[in-house]
């Protein structure tokens, strides 16, 4: 497996990223947005993970705009309270520069960008995960290039049902990729209709999909560095992610 810091160009300037893949052979590719607390070390692990799976893997900095590297102090291996209360407003203020337009200006280079490497088996289409805030990321990419995703993932995404007109979930009926959806207890607790409505959605515009509450976890139980983590269901998710890629990337 090779790994690398890329940079690449964007519409509005130069997004730094980590990009794994296998170096025996061109590799179905995969696009990996991190929460809320950026680009860091356990998202790289997660980009480790996939290309030992067979994909090449790109874990992008959706904060490029604003800061480059990590939000996270080097050697931080939890985000525990203190750290997230420390870490969280200076997140929204990055957070604060992304939309629905710059998500789709993003992910259109970073799927040029899988064009154009070698190690990208470029006849198959690309995965896409998103998690917490990002969730929606991987929505709003499928609807806006359903001919070149072909798998979706949400994991405890935050905002995928809303009220507003532009709502991810407006947008199934454009999807022509699979998706999966893991829902943390205490977010289906907050909102518990979202589930339902997703499952509608999916079911009505015909496009398959998995949407799942995972028992005894919060909202973060996937992020390896959460003070929530939960290592048994996020094993478990991790292995619907690699099923549903498995059967349409591979």
């Amino acid at each position: 497996m090779s790994e690398r810091n890329v940079t690449i160009e964007t519409p509005d300037g130069e997004a730094d990223a980590c990009f794994f893949f296998p170096e025996e052979r061109r590799a179905p590719a995969v696009l990996l947005w991190p929460d809320m607390y950026g680009l860091r070390p356990a998202y790289a692990g997660l980009g480790r993970r996939l290309a030992e799976a067979g994909y090449a893997a790109l874990v992008v900095n959706p904060y490029y705009r604003t800061m480059k590297g990590s939000l996270v102090p080097e050697g931080t291996t939890v985000i525990d309270p203190e750290l997230r209360a420390e870490l969280f407003p200076r997140a929204k203020v990055h957070a604060a520069e992304l939309s629905p337009e710059t998500t789709l200006r993003d992910g259109k280079a970073f799927l040029d960008f899988f064009a154009r490497h070698p190690g990208v088996d470029t006849e198959k289409k690309v995965g896409v995960i998103g998690f917490c805030m990002t969730g929606a990321y991987s929505f709003r990419l499928a609807a806006a290039l359903p001919d070149r995703i072909g798998a979706g993932v949400s994991l405890h995404g935050g905002g995928l049902v809303t009220d507003r007109p532009e709502s991810p979930h407006r947008l199934i009926p454009s999807f022509q990729a699979e998706f999966f959806v893991a829902i943390a207890e205490d977010d289906d607790t907050n909102d518990p209709e979202a589930k339902s409505v997703l499952r509608k959605a999916f079911e009505s515009a015909h496009v398959p999909a998995e949407v799942e509450v995972y028992s005894g976890t919060r909202h973060g139980f996937c992020a390896p560095d959460s003070a929530v983590y939960h290592a048994a269901q996020a094993e478990r998710v991790w292995q619907r992610v690699l099923d549903v890629f498995a059967r349409r990337l591979g």
